[in-house]
């Protein structure tokens, strides 16, 4: 029965399990993992846990080590990296006149490759920007399209609660959002008030909706005259 790990590799991701490699971890450490994209540093989101084969969806990559000083070197390296490539992808990009909008650029811990993240409202021929790219950083290079939503998560902000964004610091997925769900709980139709920063309904309203719902079952009804005790006495008063 092998002992699996829960790793996270980022604020807002789900986390993913890793076979403890019999070594023993506290929650909130860093370790370097086997991934299928290659050797990646992640944080512990819950101790080695005894697991049946049968449960596990897949065999598990396994926990390499605990991170140590080099591997947060190689981290600081690789962020100094990302902003190089950035303000390079951004050049080019409108040197080549492509519709797209470039939102972040992430290298993979072993700088195996490197992933920019953009948007656009149409499909996009940047072969000759990937071309250019691998040329000048000598890695693999992958252009990946994302929403709205995924943008904003990416980039982070504070939403108009005055806290962090839902997206950036906690939620895993994204799950539907209708207006019927404003509807039901008598929010006002007003889009300032219920879109979020990405432009979107509001993650939020989702939060209290099944609550909202169940609370008008089991109110007491009202009649014309006013409202009804809860011994089925009518509390109206008489004009």
């Amino acid at each position: 029965m092998p002992e699996v790990v829960g790793v996270r590799f980022k604020r807002a991701c789900k986390t993913y399990n890793f076979d403890s490699n019999g070594l023993k971890f506290k929650v909130g450490e860093r370790v370097i993992v086997e991934t299928e994209r290659g050797i990646a540093i992640g944080t512990v989101t819950y101790v080695p846990i005894d697991k049946e084969i049968r449960k596990l969806s897949k065999p598990l990559k396994k926990v390499i080590r605990k991170a140590e000083e080099m591997d947060y070197e190689r981290l600081e390296f690789n962020k100094e990296r990302e902003m190089d490539a950035f303000k390079i992808c951004k050049e080019k990009i409108e040197s080549y006149n492509l519709p797209m909008r470039l939102i972040d650029v992430e290298y993979l811990f072993d700088s195996s490759k490197a992933i920019f993240y953009f948007i656009s409202d149409s499909r996009v021929d940047f072969r000759d920007l990937v071309k250019d790219l691998a040329t000048e950083y000598h890695t693999r290079i992958e252009m990946k399209q994302v929403g709205v939503r995924d943008e904003t998560k990416l980039l982070g902000g504070i939403g108009p609660c005055g806290r962090e964004l839902c997206c950036s610091t906690f939620l895993t997925n994204f799950e539907p959002v209708t207006v019927r769900m404003a509807k039901e709980q008598n929010i006002a139709l007003n889009p300032a008030k219920i879109s979020g920063v990405c432009g979107r309904l509001m993650c939020c309203l989702i939060y209290e909706h099944d609550i909202t719902q169940n609370k008008k079952g089991a109110a007491p009804s009202v009649d014309c005259n006013g409202c009804e005790d809860p011994h089925g006495k009518d509390m109206g008063v008489d004009g």
